[in-house]
């Protein structure tokens, strides 16, 4: 995977990390209404409240790396989506630092639209993307989760961790690798000004066009193949009729990978 073109001024954010916290996303919130503003992650060797998409919970015991990294950009508030394709591509290049260090510059992660980092078909990490208006400040928190050496279930979901493929880390190495490939994409994604940039790396980190896979935005799965993103970022899904969809919101389920 080869990484966006370096971005100047990429200072990296203090990180503050916990053995345990309820969740990094709510101390994040936390702070911004105490008056903080960052940059600055929070981070957590395990939480017991940590929460997904859509209300469901996370579960991070130890062994799993949470971060959250609050900040408050000079954009709207329809901007705040593009972050999950910045925070993704951002976790993607991590995980590619920590098992290049290694010597598994060969770990066969990709990305899954919107928010999942995937190893064939099991789960690695997870994004969530909130946000806060406080007065006239815009808040943002973008929450990572990432199995290093534990594997939390989800209710019918594949998951994996590093330490099933070889890469073994502590958490503390992977936060600041995490927060140092964070500071690069975010200097690229620049407020948005950068985002076609970010929508291509994204895309070169991601589960290849063509790939089998079902939507579900609330109406029941609709099936097809992955036909890339629209330019704000929209999932495009090719149906069984051969008509490209669009999604700016679902649950993707990919189809099982092939047995050799």
């Amino acid at each position: 995977m080869s990484a966006p073109s370096e971005a100047p001024g990429a200072a990296v954010p203090p990180i503050v990390m916990h053995d345990e916290i309820d969740s990094t996303n709510a101390e994040a919130l936390r702070r911004a209404a105490m008056g903080e503003r960052g940059p600055v992650w929070i981070c957590a060797r395990a939480q017991h409240q940590g929460r997904g998409r859509s209300g469901r919970s996370w579960q991070s015991p130890p062994g799993t790396l949470a971060a959250s990294l609050m900040f408050s950009p000079a954009v709207a508030a329809s901007s705040l989506p593009e972050l999950s394709l910045v925070a993704g591509v951002a976790t993607a290049d991590a995980i590619t630092g920590i098992a290049g260090g290694q010597d598994r510059r060969d770990l066969p992660h990709r990305l899954k639209w919107p928010n999942d980092v995937m190893i064939g078909g099991a789960k690695l990490s997870g994004i969530l993307i909130e946000s806060s208006s406080f007065g006239t400040d815009l808040v943002a928190v973008v929450g990572i989760g990432i199995n290093i050496a534990a594997r939390p279930a989800i209710d019918g979901r594949a998951v994996t961790s590093l330490a099933e493929h070889g890469v073994h880390c502590t958490a503390n190495d992977l936060a600041l690798e995490l927060a140092r490939c964070m500071a690069r994409v975010l200097a690229i994604w620049d407020c948005g000004t950068g985002f076609p940039g970010i929508r291509a790396a994204w895309l070169q980190r991601a589960t290849p066009v063509g790939t089998p896979m079902t939507v579900n935005a609330g109406t029941g799965p609709e099936a097809g193949t992955f036909a890339g993103l629209d330019t704000d970022g929209a999932l495009l899904l090719q149906d069984n009729k051969g008509i490209r969809r669009r999604f700016t919101f679902g649950d993707v389920m990919l189809a099982a990978p092939a047995k050799a």
